[in-house]
């Protein structure tokens, strides 16, 4: 059984168990997100993120018949706002083709990232940054830019689980070591993770309607 083989059977037995898990949440989050639930009113996210995530990666150069290879991903994020946040990430992957090359990198990543619904269980985020591209001896050093789209699900506990996947635009063309074309290389990375939340809430701004008044507290009586 070859290395591709088990790698592309381990990233569809994670995409099919976190596709389970969403529809679940899902049934769950209708209940949970009214008004009235008090984590809701405070923000139920933290502002500060340990962040690990396991997938794949697949190379776009100069060659045909990529494959698919590990991927794994740990990160620091701190939120700004209740809508976004700053995130460092440091992440170890190959990239191949069949037959023809094989290679082991890492990467340190800088991103910004929103989420779209930052009170709610279950959100979708964007995210968008620069990044330095390396071999595992540190040769072949190169940046790059990265963006990318994910969803996560947060349930009562300090883990949200997320699915995401981002592309990386390198500024050279050799990463597969052949000069070829008009375009720069890139690689495509998808992976499944956890997000574990700890520090201060990330508190929602009250309005001007969340404020208790004496007309809010005490109705005037109409029946008199």
């Amino acid at each position: 059984m070859s290395k591709t083989f088990f790698v592309r059977l381990l990233f569809i037995s994670c995409c099919m168990f976190f596709s389970n898990s969403i529809i679940a949440q899902q049934v769950e989050n209708n209940e949970y997100n009214k008004i009235d639930n008090p984590r809701n009113e405070e923000g139920i996210r933290d502002k500060n993120i340990v962040s690990l995530a396991i997938g794949a990666a697949t190379i776009n150069g100069d060659f045909s018949n990529s494959l698919l290879e590990f991927y794994i991903h740990i990160g620091y994020k701190h939120f700004l706002s209740p809508h976004t946040n700053i995130s460092i990430g440091f992440n170890k992957f190959d990239l191949g083709y069949e037959n023809v090359f094989e290679e082991g990198f890492i990467s340190i990543d800088l991103n910004l990232e929103v989420f779209i619904l930052p009170y709610d269980m279950f959100t979708p985020f964007v995210f968008a940054g620069v990044g330095l591209n390396a071999m595992n001896d540190f040769e072949g050093q190169n940046t790059k830019a990265q963006g990318g789209v994910g969803i996560e699900i947060f349930p009562k506990g300090p883990i949200g689980f997320k699915l995401f996947a981002e592309y990386n635009q390198v500024f050279a063309d050799d990463l597969d070591g052949l000069v070829s074309g008009n375009s720069d290389d890139g690689y495509l990375r998808v992976a499944i993770g956890i997000n574990y939340y700890f520090g201060e809430s990330n508190k929602r701004k009250k309005t001007k309607d969340d404020v208790p008044t004496i007309i809010n507290t005490n109705p005037i009586d109409n029946k008199n």
